[in-house]
């Protein structure tokens, strides 16, 4: 049963299976989105441009039914009156087909954002097996395509007939009308006919997105192995771990070299070891390292503290010591309070004879380390 149930695709697919499938095309895609976009685009340049459009259109039949004797009986007069007639045309609808191209084109947006693929345009022979034809036939993603063909076919039928029927009158005296009166009357029709049908499409989009994106995220679901085995190829495999804590220590060295110039001073060894503190009386407790390291990175603190100005004391003890035994970030042991408080007195000292004058404060002597912390004396070669 366990090894059933692996096999089930039950998971929601990984941010990783998404971004594998959206490379390859495998998006959620709507048609009925796309002919919704496609309807509201060309209803509403109907709407705005409709009065132009419809003086246009009286003007066009009233110069394509004006035929003179002239015309009838040379023909190579009649091909240029009818190209006139044609080009006028299409420059009368460019502004409104302009806007039924740019709805087909950018309305796939709404659902998956911009998307190039090359792989979806690729041939897939497998399509070509007849009986994986005949198993997409009767598949139910092909009942749901046919119910909604059937549906919009119903819909855009009745609507036209619930028009023609509601207008008939209208529609019977269009024959009675003259040009510049039948055309806007015929332009009412096609409008209300256009906007209930767009506002019917409305209803069956509701439907047909959710759907599609449901369809989507059901095809791409995962197995339990799939997805233990996505997990050690991405967060097991030795090299990706690796770059990870490369990348990890890296930050965190930035971050440490970047709170150097807030230090209040750096203790060094003077080579081996380099520590630098801060204190502030508020909203610390006691001083904090704020960066370490050894050799390379030592070298480093000490150049960069002398770059910005931060005092430098060498006290090997005191360096090994902290370096022994604090964190970045952390509070220095209580055991070296004292040992820490000689130093910030001097620092202040030296702060305040650079500012004011006077004289030099002498660096301290040997300071309150003690034995059991300092690593010198547990044997460790310096």
């Amino acid at each position: 049963m366990s090894e059933d149930s692996d096999l089930e695709k039950t998971e929601q697919p990984s941010q990783r299976k998404l971004d594998q499938a959206r490379e390859k095309g495998q998006v959620a895609r709507s048609r009925e989105l796309s002919t919704f976009a496609v309807l509201l685009a060309g209803g509403g340049g109907f709407w705005f441009m409709g009065a132009s459009l419809t003086r246009q259109m009286v003007q066009m039949v009233q110069d394509g039914l004006t035929i003179n004797q002239e015309l009838v009986f040379k023909p190579e007069l009649m091909v240029p009156h009818l190209y006139d007639l044609s080009l006028a045309m299409l420059i009368t609808f460019a502004p409104v087909l302009l806007l039924l191209v740019l709805a087909a084109l950018f309305s796939p947006l709404a659902l998956n954002g911009w998307l190039f693929s090359t792989e979806s345009l690729m041939p897939q022979f497998s399509r070509m097996n007849p009986v994986s034809g005949v198993a997409r036939m009767f598949s139910v993603n092909s009942l749901v395509e046919l119910t909604k063909t059937i549906a919009k076919a119903l819909v855009v039928g009745g609507i036209a007939t619930w028009v023609i029927w509601g207008h008939r009158a209208d529609v019977m005296q269009l024959a009675t009308l003259s040009v510049a009166s039948a055309i806007p009357q015929m332009g009412h029709l096609i409008g209300v006919s256009f906007l209930s049908i767009t506002a019917a499409m409305l209803l069956i989009v509701a439907v047909d997105v959710p759907f599609q994106l449901y369809e989507n995220n059901k095809k791409l679901k995962m197995t339990k192995e799939e997805v233990r085995k996505e997990s050690k190829e991405t967060e097991g495999d030795p090299m990706v771990k690796g770059r990870i804590r490369s990348m990890q220590r890296e930050i965190a060295r930035r971050r440490m070299m970047e709170a150097i110039p807030t230090a209040d001073v750096v203790v060094t060894n003077p080579t081996h070891y380099a520590v630098a503190l801060k204190y502030s009386d508020t909203g610390m407790r006691a001083p904090t390292v704020v960066a370490k390291g050894a050799d390379l990175i030592a070298r480093r603190i000490r150049e960069i503290a002398e770059e910005n100005h931060v005092p430098i004391l060498e006290a090997p003890p005191l360096a090994r010591a902290l370096h022994k035994h604090t964190q970045i970030g952390e509070a220095i042991p209580e055991a070296l309070y004292n040992a820490v408080a000689e130093v910030l007195a001097y620092v202040y000292q030296l702060k305040t004879y650079q500012s004011q004058g006077g004289n030099r404060p002498q660096q301290p002597g040997a300071l309150p380390v003690p034995v059991e912390l300092d690593p010198a004396n547990a044997g460790v070669a310096l």
